[in-house]
């Protein structure tokens, strides 16, 4: 039986893998995608549907994202296994793993302690030893490591917060969803030295992000699934 489910999970995963290259062209991130096993990201009731192209809920009002969103903002950060990227949401852990396969080091955040906990020993238990989990603090990100030369937001924003433009070195990526709680557009800004410069990648839905320059704790209401 198990070898069974394992048989369907695999051809789940070509199927997944297949539609991905429809809008995702990078060889490095299909890799990661190919790599990384969605099902250990899940609950146990859930890992049959590690490899349908839609977000799952992991608990305490969160989602794993969309396989295809994890793959277009992997992508838009352009790595080439030598930066240091900053992940805000670290949920189940699941970005971060693909994120630690094409980088040199993953800082990730998370504020909700049992995901943390959860996460930083599952990255660990699969091999991950280039992630650094940490608790969130008052300010968005993780100054101490700055600057980062990726920064993904897995999580809706109202704006870009200034918080993360600070911690972006010069000739980085950050790739954010941005608009209302329900809906957001996804947006990828660029440190180009003299400016910032910003493209849209195409509408999306993300949980709150919670904290300065976001969306006040008392304000927030998830989405369902």
């Amino acid at each position: 039986m198990a070898r069974i489910a394992h048989s369907l999970l695999d051809k789940a995963k070509e199927q997944l893998l297949a539609e991905l290259r429809l809008d995702v062209h990078d060889p490095r991130v299909l890799a990661a995608m190919a790599s990384v096993p969605r099902e250990c990201f899940l609950p146990e009731d859930l890992r049959p549907y590690a490899y349908d192209n839609r977000p799952l809920p992991i608990g305490h009002g969160q989602t794993i994202s969309q396989p295809l969103i994890v793959a277009m903002m992997t992508e838009a950060l352009r790595l080439t296994g030598e930066e240091k990227v900053l992940e805000v949401g670290t949920g189940s852990g699941y970005q971060a793993a693909i994120l630690a396969e094409l980088s040199a080091e993953v800082v990730t955040v998370e504020r909700i302690a049992a995901l943390a906990e959860g996460s930083a020993a599952l990255l660990a238990e699969l091999g991950y030893h280039n992630v650094r989990v940490q608790m969130a603090g008052e300010t968005l990100g993780w100054p101490d490591a700055a600057p980062y030369d990726g920064i993904v937001v897995t999580a809706g924003a109202p704006q870009v917060p200034r918080s993360l433009l600070d911690q972006l070195a010069l000739g980085g990526r950050l790739v954010i969803p941005v608009g209302a709680r329900d809906v957001q557009e996804l947006l990828v800004v660029s440190n180009v030295g003299h400016g910032l410069t910003s493209r849209r990648l195409g509408p999306c839905r993300f949980v709150p992000l919670v904290g300065s320059g976001a969306w006040p704790t008392a304000d927030v209401s998830y989405p369902s699934f």
